[in-house]
């Protein structure tokens, strides 16, 4: 599988995007109980918490990225990525294979396997 990019949005409310640099750590947590929107997923960073949202509207997505509503399904309750560019409009983070749901259960198969 080719890598998974989404675009993290909503910084402005947070503490900007101005701290983000390509290689930054982040992590992914399912927001089941949002009253905006129920595949939300909030974005944190260590030390800091909340920074933003994975981007799920057609207005907020950037270019060929995933939206939230691509990749709830593909990841458990927490995920972790990696910042990819900052932009004026979105950054760009990619997911981490280890965090898709496929990729645990494979390794799950081939340990039974052996």
């Amino acid at each position: 599988m080719s890598k998974i990019y989404f675009t993290l949005t909503g910084t402005k409310y947070y503490h900007g995007n101005e701290f983000l640099k390509p290689g930054m750590k982040l992590k992914l947590k399912k927001e089941p109980d949002n009253k905006f929107d129920k595949e939300a997923i909030v974005v944190k960073k260590e030390g800091l918490g909340e920074i933003g949202h994975v981007a799920n509207s057609a207005h907020t997505v950037i270019g060929e990225s995933m939206s939230a509503g691509r990749i709830y399904d593909k990841i458990g309750d927490t995920a972790k990525a990696k910042v990819v560019l900052v932009t004026p409009h979105g950054t760009i983070c990619s997911l981490s294979k280890k965090s898709l749901i496929d990729n645990k259960h494979k390794k799950t198969e081939e340990a039974v396997d052996e």
